[in-house]
C-alpha cells in the first residue's frame, strides 16, 4: 500500500509542477470555444417589407394575428420595445420565427448613463444580449435610442451630446459583431425632421455601423401628405448615406381627413422614393403629441384601403425571418 501511495503522490506532485510552469510561462489551459457565428442578412429589396407594433405582442402573437387578418396580409416584421437591463426575448423571437415574421427590437436605454455605454460598464449585460441573439441565429433587426434627434427621450437631443451617443452606438454595434452575432440588421432610427428635431448628421454613427435607417412619422392632420411628412428628411438621409430606408414607425390618424386616401398616398410614397416598406403603429394612443387611434381593427375604411395599399403596391412576396 505504501508503494501505491508513493507512486501516486509522486505523480500529483509532478502534475502540479507541470501546472506551475505553464502559469509561470503565461499560457493557461484552453477554455471552451465559444458558440459559432451567427450569419444571416435580410435583403435590401424595395417595397418588401410590411411590418407591426401593436400592444401585447409579446408576449402573445395574437396581436400580430388580429392585425394581419385586419391589414389583409400577414406582415415579415414585428417591432417592439426592449427596456435596459431586459434579456433578449428568445421564446418569443422562436415563435415570431415559426410564423416566418421578423423581431424588430427598438432598445430603449431609459435606464441607462449613456455616457458609460462605451466605457464598458454595461458590457455584461449587452454580452448576455449578443449571445442570446446570436444562439438565435435567424434574422433580428436590432435599433438603439430611437428618435435620438427629437427632444422627448432622456438620450435625445437637447439632453445627450450627439458624440456621445454615436460613441455608444458604435461600442454596442462592435460588442455585438464581436461576440459573433451577425445576424442582426442595425437600424438607426430617427424622427422626422420638424419643430424641437436637431439636424440628423450630428447623431450619423457611420455606414460601417449601419445598415438601414429607419424614420419615425405620421400623418395626423388634413394637410399632411406622404411628401410633407417624409419627404425633406428622406433627402437629408440620402444625402447622408445611401443605406436603404424604412418607416419604422407610421401610421394615418381619423383626425387626416380623407384616411382612405391618405393610406394610398402613403404605399404610393414609399414606393415612389424606393423604401424597404414600412412599420404600422397599430396602438390607441393616449399620450404623446399625436393622440389618436391608430388601430386598423374596427375602422374598416382604412382596413379596405391598407389592403388594397399592401397588395398592390408591395412584393408579391414578402421576406420572411429564415
Amino acid at each position: 500500500m505504501r508503494s501505491g501511495l508513493a507512486v501516486i503522490l509522486a505523480v500529483l506532485l509532478a502534475a502540479a509542477a507541470l501546472g506551475g510552469a505553464v502559469f509561470r510561462l503565461g499560457l493557461t489551459a484552453p477554455s471552451p470555444a465559444r458558440q459559432q457565428t451567427a450569419h444571416a442578412s435580410l435583403a435590401p429589396n424595395q417595397a418588401s417589407y410590411l411590418g407591426v407594433f401593436s400592444p401585447g405582442a409579446p408576449p402573445s402573437y395574437d396581436p400580430i394575428a388580429s392585425f394581419a387578418q385586419a391589414a389583409g396580409r400577414k406582415p415579415n416584421l414585428l417591432e417592439y420595445f426592449s427596456g435596459w437591463a431586459e434579456p433578449f426575448d428568445t421564446s418569443f423571437a422562436e415563435t415570431l420565427h415559426k410564423h416566418h415574421v421578423i423581431p424588430l427590437v427598438q432598445i430603449d436605454p431609459t435606464d441607462a448613463t449613456i455616457a458609460d455605454i462605451p466605457k464598458g460598464t454595461y458590457d455584461d449585460y449587452l454580452r448576455s444580449y449578443a449571445a442570446s441573439v446570436r444562439n438565435f441565429r435567424h434574422n433580428v433587426v436590432i435599433g438603439f435610442g430611437q428618435e435620438v434627434n427629437a427632444s422627448w427621450y432622456s438620450w435625445g437631443y437637447g439632453h445627450v451630446p450627439a458624440s456621445t451617443f454615436v460613441a455608444a452606438w458604435r461600442h454596442i454595434v462592435t460588442l455585438f459583431r464581436d461576440e459573433g452575432a451577425q445576424n442582426v440588421t442595425w437600424l438607426w432610427t430617427i424622427q422626422v425632421d420638424g419643430p424641437g428635431t436637431g439636424p440628423i448628421a450630428s447623431w450619423w454613427p457611420g455606414a460601417s455601423y449601419v445598415d438601414w435607417v429607419g424614420l419615425d412619422g405620421f400623418l395626423y392632420r388634413p394637410t399632411d401628405t406622404f411628401t410633407s411628412v417624409f419627404g425633406k428628411t428622406i433627402n437629408q438621409v440620402q444625402t447622408l448615406t445611401g443605406k436603404p430606408i424604412l418607416l419604422s414607425e407610421t401610421a394615418v390618424g381619423p383626425a387626416a381627413g380623407n384616411v382612405y386616401a391618405k393610406i394610398q398616398d402613403l404605399f404610393q410614397g414609399l414606393v415612389k422614393d424606393g423604401l424597404l416598406g414600412l412599420v404600422w403603429f397599430d396602438e390607441d394612443q393616449h399620450a404623446g403629441i399625436y393622440h389618436q387611434d391608430w388601430r386598423l381593427e374596427g375602422n374598416q375604411t382604412a382596413q379596405a384601403s391598407f389592403s388594397l395599399g399592401a397588395s398592390d403596391e408591395l412584393s408579391a412576396t414578402l421576406p420572411t425571418g429564415q
